[in-house]
């Protein structure tokens, strides 16, 4: 019998940044897209690839979808430092874009040629019947990290492969990054003296709002010059210039999206994306565990009265100094609350040997502390309250679905606005930026936990309903993941 050309669903590169939060982000994406009926490659660096196949169930998880597979781009670095920090990770992470760029276009110029791949974990790319059907699988759409783009979007245009980009942080930050020339131009950045409570005035839809202090990181030196600096604008700048595929919903963010989309971005609000997984399978979702979880804080919670713990953690990249941790841990003490502590960096490997006896006495009758926790499931206990986090986008996301009010104590990045966004805007929590204080630490949670309980409570679950409705059939959210997935297609026209 003659071959026949059967075309496959369409064939979808996700490319993400090699950092912890990005990659979490993109796998959710990834299974959404699965789900669709969408063909899917995840790309990574070789460490990310040997860590998602060896040491977690992220393999498992995607068993039950034969169009999916991992790959990695055979990059050749040294496995870097096992404690994760912001300057090693973006030192890793410019040390693969270094490589990446001539690798990703040999990627894109073998899928486009060949229907084979020897990294493939799966063999949805093999004929499957007697008549020996002819399979085409080449790339119908790039999906690549916005940290990505300064180099992704070119080879992607070079290749002739449509490309689209994912943000991993929040969008009102991402609308702050895009506004630099107008702040430049205004005199705004970079600043001039130390008064970081001068108003921003430029930045459209935030006027009134915004200080110096609540402007990313990045944008709060005195050299844009910066090698970091550079690179978060010039990728969101590239990235701007593609389709864009956010994780937030039009409820929260509505002021923002409006103005990204005033610039000509088409862009899709599909979060937040680890409630619109729970909406979307019918199945139990198995874990998406990057980091070794101690579920033993969970039997520990269970033994909690309701509502009367605080969940401490910062993310994965945040590293603490020995003054830190005894000032927040004195603040804990204080405030009479039990915690939940998940500490997985610190500077000082013999950190533990300079607490206090008696902070490490009360630890044992009101405390525990882990490497790391199973987050999800800890914000959704019936004995958490509040949550003392470092304003990471996908943590904040997670918080609000959950109803669970916050203390911002942000670091880098997106984190400066988002913990403004939370204390002023969504008034869902309380602000303790650039600054690490025992009395303030103690102030802040008895007013998170009890004085102002209440409040915050009531507005926190206003806005978790909001998301769920987002994610929701006939919702914002889950009508453009539709409309991603159907574009996906529309673009899959060999």
């Amino acid at each position: 019998m003659d071959s026949t050309v059967e075309k496959l669903p369409p064939h979808v590169l996700l490319f993400p940044f090699p950092a912890h939060s990005h990659i979490h982000f993109l796998l959710n994406l990834a299974e959404l897209l699965c789900h669709g009926g969408l063909h899917v490659t995840f790309l990574v660096d070789d460490q990310t690839h040997r860590h998602l196949l060896n040491d977690t169930a992220v393999r498992s998880r995607f068993d039950r979808y034969s169009g999916f597979r991992f790959q990695n781009l055979r990059d050749g670095l040294p496995v870097p430092d096992s404690q994760g920090s912001l300057d090693k990770t973006m030192e890793f992470g410019y040390s693969f874009l270094e490589v990446a760029k001539p690798r990703f276009k040999d990627v894109l110029i073998s899928s486009s040629s060949s229907s084979s791949s020897s990294s493939s974990s799966s063999d949805w790319q093999k004929a499957e019947d007697s008549d020996h059907v002819a399979r085409k699988s080449s790339i119908a759409c790039i999906i690549a990290d916005s940290m990505m783009a300064s180099f992704a979007v070119d080879v992607a245009g070079e290749a002739g492969i449509p490309i689209m980009c994912y943000h991993n942080a929040c969008p009102s930050d991402l609308w702050a990054v895009l506004c630099v020339p107008k702040l430049i131009e205004a005199g705004e950045i970079p600043f001039q003296g130390d008064d970081l409570d001068v108003p921003i005035a430029n930045v459209p839809g935030f006027e009134g709002l915004l200080r110096r202090r609540d402007l990313s990181s990045f944008l709060r030196g005195r050299d844009l010059l910066d090698k970091n600096t550079q690179f978060i604008i010039n990728g969101a700048s590239q990235a701007r210039l593609t389709r864009m595929i956010l994780n937030t919903f039009e409820e929260l963010e509505g002021p923002a999206l409006a103005q990204i989309r005033s610039q000509g971005t088409n862009i899709y609000t599909v979060g937040p994306l680890h409630e619109h997984l729970k909406t979307r399978l019918t199945s139990m979702i198995p874990p998406n565990n990057l980091e070794k979880e101690d579920t033993g804080c969970i039997a520990w919670l269970d033994a909690q009265p309701l509502r009367s713990v605080i969940y401490v953690c910062f993310g994965s990249i945040v590293v603490m100094s020995n003054d830190q941790i005894i000032e927040l841990w004195h603040g804990l003490k204080n405030s009479g609350k039990r915690f939940l502590w998940a500490l997985p960096n610190v500077a000082d490997k013999e950190w533990k040997n300079q607490i206090p006896p008696e902070l490490l006495e009360d630890s044992s009758q009101k405390g525990y502390i882990v490497a790391w926790a199973p987050q999800g499931d800890v914000l959704d206990h019936k004995a958490v309250s509040g949550f003392l986090t470092h304003s990471g986008w996908n943590s904040t996301l997670e918080s609000i679905v959950a109803g669970v009010p916050m203390i911002c104590w942000p670091w880098f990045g997106d984190h400066q606005f988002i913990s403004r966004l939370i204390a002023e805007v969504w008034k869902i929590g309380l602000d303790m930026k650039d600054t690490c204080d025992r009395v303030i630490i103690e102030k802040m949670i008895k007013e998170l936990m009890d004085t102002r309980r209440e409040e915050f409570t009531q507005s926190v679950d206003q806005i978790a309903k909001l998301a769920k409705n987002a994610v929701s059939k006939g919702g914002s959210s889950y009508i453009n993941l539709d409309r991603l997935i159907e574009d996906i297609r529309s673009l899959d026209t060999d």
